[in-house]
């Protein structure tokens, strides 16, 4: 999954649902990461900040780790996934509780250096 023209950025505990997170990945992939960096910016939802802590994060890593160009990276992947859940109660009518799953998600974002630019901006 990775090599040398890779980067990889995760966060395991991100307070929201997977469902609502990977609403606001699937905007991202396939984009260059500055364009990415700006529709996260301007996103009206909660969790685009946090999602952007993690692309940033990316390319920290890229720029540092693995030396790479952060003018040709792009988000290859976004992985969504369930993490823990808090379990909490709230009471009801005639002595009885209800229970709240307060769900958790995990995030991982991989970069990858493209050096054929001219091909992707045909794309979009």
């Amino acid at each position: 999954m990775v090599n040398n023209s890779t980067a990889v950025a995760k966060d395991n505990t991100i307070r929201v649902s997977p469902l609502k997170l990977g609403n606001i990945t699937r905007l991202i992939v396939n984009l260059k990461a500055s364009k990415a960096i700006n529709q996260l910016k301007f996103s009206q939802k909660r969790i685009s900040m946090h999602v952007l802590k993690v692309l940033n994060a990316a390319i920290a890593n890229a720029e540092n780790n693995q030396q790479l160009d952060i003018d040709n990276l792009f988000i290859k992947e976004a992985y969504v996934g369930k993490s823990l859940s808090m379990k909490r109660f709230r009471p009801r009518a005639k002595g009885r509780a209800s229970s709240v799953v307060k769900p958790f998600s995990k995030l991982t974002i991989v970069l990858e250096e493209r050096k054929n630019i001219k091909s992707e901006k045909g794309k979009k």
